[in-house]
């Protein structure tokens, strides 16, 4: 089936509006093509990944260059996390070296228009897409949260292709940019109270690792909290490349109930728990925010800290975007955070930064953040709540 393109579709293939605008429109067009696409929709926004320097390289810095010199976004955009807070990097123990490199690749990013605000939670910052909404995201976790908790439409983009997307304001429609994919395939019965945002990391792990691709359809959550589902949406795409889920009562899609029922129980929580807590971890990084943190939890966690100390040896950081570290800086629990000797970074992630060599073990209450921690860094990890993260930075 030909993929059919308006009178502007083809003028930027055919390089009418620009070099990077004939480029993005060709990496859209092949992959519409190759996904069986008739046509190309508009989106209202976009989510880039790739941007810590640590991951793309010189390689990768270089095509976002030549994308640069005159590709110019058409929508809203926003990026990933970066490998270092692009302002207080130097206290992180950043080098030099990094931190210049990492500046040239978020610098030719501003060229191209886009909002270089670094965070995987894009819709706690003002990129927010309303329900139905059609949007090109690139991050695993956000891509699930805004097809599932928002109800926006979007495919896991690569990061090229959420580029391109910006570029010309474009998608391919296919995917779960069509309501025939998004139905539910497999059902899961929680058995068990879910309380923390562990927890839902765990039930991320379970389902992620049970489901792969599929579309889960879940019942037994009675609540749930925004944090909890982001950090639900980053396990799940992490475990199982699940970019989409129906929680019944909580989230808004609409899905025919699949028949066949798997329970879940504490049992393969407890199981999920023990895969992610390796034996004889020694911890000396405490990392919370992954997906990044929100005011709520920052303002938790500043008064778990406020009047305590860090112990000597070890460090730990909050990770969260600029806007929201700049309204805790407004709120006071910037100062209540770092008085205690840890650290509320901004722009970046544990899974992204270059921490390699530099810890032996990880506490955190992400099931993501250990997946990375152990395939990145070579850390050993211990999963935990919030709660017991800091109590174990300041013992």
């Amino acid at each position: 089936m030909k993929l059919e393109l308006t009178k502007e579709e083809n003028e930027m293939l055919e390089g009418k509006q620009g070099k990077a605008t004939r480029k993005a429109m060709e990496i859209i067009t092949t992959l519409g093509e190759i996904y069986g696409a008739e046509k190309l929709i508009p989106v209202s926004s976009v989510q880039i990944a790739g941007v810590s320097y640590h991951n793309l390289g010189e390689a990768g810095l270089e095509f976002l260059s030549e994308m640069a010199e005159d590709g110019r976004t058409r929508v809203l955009t926003t990026l990933n996390p970066a490998g270092m807070d692009m302002e207080e990097w130097k206290k992180h123990g950043i080098s030099e070296d990094f931190a210049l490199d990492q500046q040239r690749v978020v610098d030719t990013f501003e060229k191209m228009g886009v909002i270089t605000t670094c965070t995987c939670t894009p819709y706690l910052i003002g990129n927010l897409p309303h329900y139905g909404e059609h949007i090109a995201w690139a991050e695993s976790s956000a891509v699930c949260f805004s097809n599932s908790v928002i109800g926006a439409l979007t495919n896991r983009e690569g990061g090229p292709s959420a580029l391109a997307s910006a570029l010309t304001g474009r998608t391919a429609e296919y995917g779960l940019h069509l309501p025939e994919n998004r139905i539910a395939e497999v059902k899961y019965e929680i058995d068990t109270d879910l309380t923390e945002t562990d927890d839902f990391g765990l039930l991320g792990h379970v389902i992620g690792g049970r489901t792969g691709r599929m579309i889960p359809y879940i019942t037994g959550i009675r609540h749930a909290t925004m944090e909890q589902l982001k950090s639900f949406s980053a396990s799940v795409a992490t475990y199982g490349g699940v970019a989409m889920f129906h929680i019944e009562g909580i989230t808004p899609n609409r899905t025919t109930i699949p028949e066949r029922t798997e329970v879940i129980t504490r049992e393969d929580l407890n199981k999920a728990r023990a895969t992610l807590d390796d034996e004889m971890a020694i911890i000396d990084f405490i990392s919370v925010g992954c997906p990044h943190a929100s005011i709520k939890e920052i303002a938790e966690i500043a008064q778990m800290l406020d009047g305590k100390q860090v112990t000597e040896g070890k460090t730990v950081w909050i990770t969260t975007a600029k806007p929201t570290k700049d309204l805790a800086i407004k709120m006071g629990y910037y100062d209540k955070i770092e008085r205690a000797g840890a650290f509320l970074v901004a722009d970046a992630c544990c899974a992204v930064a270059p921490l390699e060599g530099r810890f032996t073990g990880l506490m955190t209450d992400s099931a993501k953040a250990c997946f990375y921690a152990r395939g990145k860094n070579k850390f050993k990890t211990e999963i935990r709540t919030v709660a017991e993260c800091i109590k174990e930075a300041l013992s």
